[in-house]
């Protein structure tokens, strides 16, 4: 009854973390254009936060996605060799 079933769920880890990391994107299904890609990224913050982000955002007059993006960007460019 402990013991595991063979079946990978939904949210399985990958074996390699590395080279899945550092794989390339494959093009997405449903234009099968690569620069369409986006992946997506969870995190947990309070509920606090999420509202000061949202506030923000609306005043700026962007969304929230696109403004953590652009804060993504500048805080991590790409580096020299990068295929992105």
């Amino acid at each position: 009854m402990s013991e595991r079933s063979p079946k990978r769920s939904f949210a399985a880890r990958p074996a390699d973390p590395e080279s899945w990391i550092k794989a390339t994107d494959q093009p997405s299904p449903r234009t099968g254009d690569t620069a369409a890609f986006t992946a997506r990224l969870t995190i947990d913050i309070t509920p606090d936060l999420r509202g000061r982000i949202k506030i923000v955002a609306f005043q700026r007059g962007v969304t929230v996605a696109e403004m953590l993006r652009e804060l993504l960007a500048r805080e991590f460019p790409p580096t020299e060799g990068d295929p992105s």
